[in-house]
């Protein structure tokens, strides 16, 4: 079984049953969550922007709360921008910034009124970056396909920011993408990215956390690449010593990624 259908199975058990996400049309969830969400999407935001539709915030998230979207989205802009400005970088002089893993735009969304910086997503799935350029047209929106490289000039980003994404790849995959990344991001620009570290330890079997506390890398359901089935988990030492080889690591704030909570986060600076 592939790792997609064993991700449709798992659905099925947990009384999800989704209709037609690839195609975009809609989605039939457990009694009482359409009631709960589904009025939404319709709406727009507090910041004047439109809702996703349940199906588009289920397909990202694995969840249709719009409050969780719209709350964990402002958390994680905040986390950026705080970021940033510990690290001695004034965040209004940004030239250019990427989403890397965009979704349904739950963070993009906050960059809009940002006049001096150009705004760019990146994702994989096009269902997802149609309904971007549908609706927040103030950012640029790309559609990558499950292997570098991007659509995207080399040097062209002074930030790149990852929310989740290394966390669903597997370990090829990983190395793959941080080398784009580094591709489009300028000298002395920055990548932010979170990973799932040691708060995540309890959700690991017993193999798999001696795997992690020995400094390895560990990734369940590879076969699910990209997808919320498949989880990757980075010890620190891996971090550095690994996946950021080539790096300078500027920041790590355990636990730090507050609109993905519990997730650790990294600033690196390409050199």
């Amino acid at each position: 079984m592939s790792g997609m259908s064993r991700a449709r199975e798992r659905l099925k058990r947990h009384g999800w049953i989704v209709k037609a996400v690839h195609a975009g049309r809609g989605a039939a969830f457990r009694a009482g969550q359409w009631g709960r969400h589904g009025a939404w999407w319709w709406r727009n935001g507090p910041d004047g922007l439109p809702i996703p539709p349940p199906w588009l915030l289920f397909l990202v998230a694995g969840t249709a709360d719009v409050d969780w979207f719209l709350r964990s989205g402002r958390l994680g802009f905040e986390s950026i921008v705080e970021t940033l400005s510990r690290n001695g970088i004034e965040p209004r002089e940004v030239a250019s910034v990427l989403d890397f893993g965009c979704g349904c735009g739950r963070v993009t969304r906050y960059w809009k009124g940002w006049a001096s910086t150009r705004v760019f997503g990146a994702d994989y799935n096009p269902r997802l970056v149609e309904w971007c350029r549908r609706h927040l047209p103030f950012a640029r929106f790309e559609v990558n396909t499950s292997d570098p490289p991007l659509p995207f000039a080399a040097g062209q980003f002074d930030l790149v920011y990852a929310l989740s994404v290394f966390t669903h790849l597997p370990e090829p995959a990983q190395r793959d993408w941080i080398s784009e990344l580094a591709r489009v991001i300028r000298p002395g620009g920055h990548l932010l990215l979170t990973t799932h570290g040691e708060s995540y330890l309890p959700r690991l079997s017993e193999p798999d956390r001696a795997a992690f506390l020995a400094g390895s890398l560990v990734v369940v359901e590879e076969a699910a690449q990209g997808t919320n089935f498949c989880n990757a988990f980075h010890p620190v030492a891996y971090v550095r010593e690994r996946l950021a080889q080539g790096w300078e690591v500027a920041d790590f704030v355990p636990m730090g990624a507050k609109g993905n909570p519990h997730q650790d986060l990294f600033l690196l600076r390409r050199r």
